[in-house]
């Protein structure tokens, strides 16, 4: 099982999204007197001066990185029977595809749903890693479609 290379693939997406599901700060909005943090667990505002969280609002986004987490598992531990590995890869591609893109427009226009008029965006640690796992999946991806060719390429000479 280790010793495929779409194993290590998945490993690597497996330990970058529970990095950012520990709350690792994805991005920020910085206005002169407040700091908007956005990490999966929700929005946190600290003021400026002092430091101290001011406010904080629950943003449920760690349910779906921990459902990804597992769906990616339970396709890393589908490795003998390569079909439904396929499938669950592809899942797990498309899954990470519409989050990916739904965190970078949260990224984009998360300003005007706080109703800011004018502030800065800082991007963290958490929304590196979580953008620098999608294309591990897609490698995972075609391992998994080059092992299973393989596979029917020897079905067929038997």
């Amino acid at each position: 099982m280790i010793q495929r290379i779409q194993s290590v693939y998945l490993g690597i997406v497996i330990v970058l999204l529970s990095i950012v599901t520990i709350g690792v700060d994805l991005f920020s909005f910085v206005t002169e007197t407040t700091r908007y943090t956005f990490s999966s667990y929700g929005i946190t505002e600290y003021s400026v001066e002092t430091g101290e969280a001011i406010g904080k609002s629950f943003f449920p986004m760690f349910i779906g990185m921990i459902a990804l987490v597992l769906l990616t598992f339970l396709c890393l531990m589908a490795y003998k029977n390569l079909e439904r590995q396929f499938k669950l890869g592809r899942m797990v591609f498309y899954l990470y595809f519409f989050s990916v893109a739904g965190v970078i427009l949260l990224a984009n226009f998360g300003d005007s749903y706080l109703g800011l008029e004018e502030s800065n965006r800082e991007m963290g640690l958490g929304f590196i890693l979580f953008v620098c796992g999608f294309p591990f999946t897609f490698l995972a991806n075609t391992g998994i479609k080059r092992d299973k060719k393989l596979l029917d390429s020897l079905n067929r000479l038997r």
